[in-house]
């Protein structure tokens, strides 16, 4: 396990840090985004929180449990991300959470506190550090941090006997990345697809079918949107460039930066954005953009002119996933939760509310009762041939991502 050290952020990461509550996928929440209007800002005092350097270095852990009251204590403490999970008509219920209850007589105490990453990272690194509870049962991080919180060993081993449908119906290209090599420490909730999307309108007869055709066609100048998440951006110039975003080394890194400066250069990049892509693609100012899929399932359904391509090189895809924090007090409670969400009838109720890649295997038939064109989006449900185009980013070291970011932060002009 990685020993933890106060984390000092650079000012490359400080950078990306505001990018992401700008405008990146930190700046609104899922549906919120969906729906068309503003998402939760954070609290001015976010930044300054995550600079506090006053928590002493935690010794090496390996996942550190305490007694589990799940027996007598018929409750679960579960965090996410807001708007992150199905509700009903009148926004007060989250049906599979209630069946979930009556279906096993456990109440899950559920919370919409994660907004961001680093900002979550902050608010509970205190408490986990000092080798202290959170207060929480079950958390919703992104891929990247659930591997830093499995390196500091701040979260606690599944046990794979309370998680059999979970096992049995994981995805196959979501078994097993870099940073939990068989997912012994987190089940992903949902994936979050980096494609290419396009107006059509727009494009006039243009035609696009990979980052080149963005990067290199004259009559897109200025009309192309890159994405401001370094993973993602950098992820599928990679991609398009014959490299391994899974693999790549520091060349390979400062190569895709030089490719997409260039662009920069002679103004075929508009501008790199978050969200707010959503608004210039619908009207045209963008004819072609790198897009977060869970955008363009209700964009397409919302405009007849946009819509999407896999490249032939492959399309970046993160998740975010379950984990149970060191010292959780009803963690065989957490697992039966997850396991439960990879049953295929509330898998299905989940997809059809929140449109990101569902991480489990043979919902279809559920989710074709529901919403048909869902069950049938590739978006949601990805074919053999498409899962088998995904690629995710390289788990980082601390060093690789300050100085990675920073690169990305001179790029876009953070």
């Amino acid at each position: 396990m990685e020993q933890y050290e106060p984390d000092r952020l650079s000012p490359a990461q400080v950078a990306a840090m505001r990018r992401s509550f700008r405008n990146g996928r930190a700046a609104l929440s899922r549906r919120s985004l969906l729906r068309a209007t503003t998402g939760g800002a954070l609290a001015a005092g976010g930044l300054g929180a995550l600079s506090a350097c006053g928590i002493p270095p935690a010794a090496k852990t390996s996942g550190v449990s305490s007694e589990d009251h799940s027996a007598k204590e018929k409750t679960v403490h579960f965090s996410n991300w807001t708007e992150y999970m199905d509700v009903d008509e009148s926004e007060k219920h989250h049906p599979t959470l209630d069946e979930f209850k009556r279906r096993t007589g456990i109440t899950v105490k559920y919370t919409e506190d994660i907004n961001d990453n680093v900002e979550f990272f902050g608010k509970i690194k205190p408490q986990l550090a000092a080798g202290q509870p959170t207060g929480r049962d079950l958390i919703c991080v992104t891929d990247w941090l659930a591997a830093r919180l499995i390196r500091f060993g701040w979260v606690q081993k599944l046990d794979p006997s309370n998680l059999p449908t979970a096992y049995a119906n994981l995805s196959q290209q979501f078994r097993s990345p870099d940073w939990d090599p068989g997912r012994a420490y987190s089940y992903p909730w949902t994936g979050i697809s980096t494609v290419i999307a396009y107006n059509k309108k727009a494009l006039d007869g243009v035609e696009v079918k990979s980052v080149s055709d963005m990067l290199d066609n004259p009559k897109l100048k200025g009309r192309v949107g890159f994405l401001s998440e370094m993973r993602d951006s950098v992820g599928m110039t990679l991609l398009d460039m014959g490299k391994d975003p899974g693999k790549f080394t520091d060349d390979d890194f400062d190569a895709a930066i030089a490719r997409m400066q260039r662009a920069v250069d002679k103004g075929q990049i508009r501008r790199f954005t978050g969200n707010d892509y959503t608004s210039d693609l619908t009207k045209g100012d963008l004819a072609a953009c790198l897009a977060w899929a869970g955008d363009v399932v209700q964009l397409k359904a919302d405009s007849p002119d946009v819509d999407f391509l896999i490249p032939d090189s492959g399309y970046m895809t993160s998740t975010d996933n379950l984990l149970v924090p060191n010292k959780a007090r009803h963690k065989t409670n957490a697992e039966r939760l997850i396991d439960y969400y990879y049953e295929p009838r509330p898998a299905a109720q989940l997809a059809a509310y929140i449109n990101y890649v569902c991480p489990v295997d043979g919902v279809k038939e559920e989710l074709a009762k529901i919403d048909e064109d869902a069950a049938n989006n590739p978006l949601i449900l990805p074919d053999k041939s498409m899962a088998a185009k995904s690629r995710a980013f390289r788990s980082l070291s601390a060093k690789e991502e300050t100085a990675y970011e920073e690169k990305f932060a001179k790029l876009t002009g953070a």
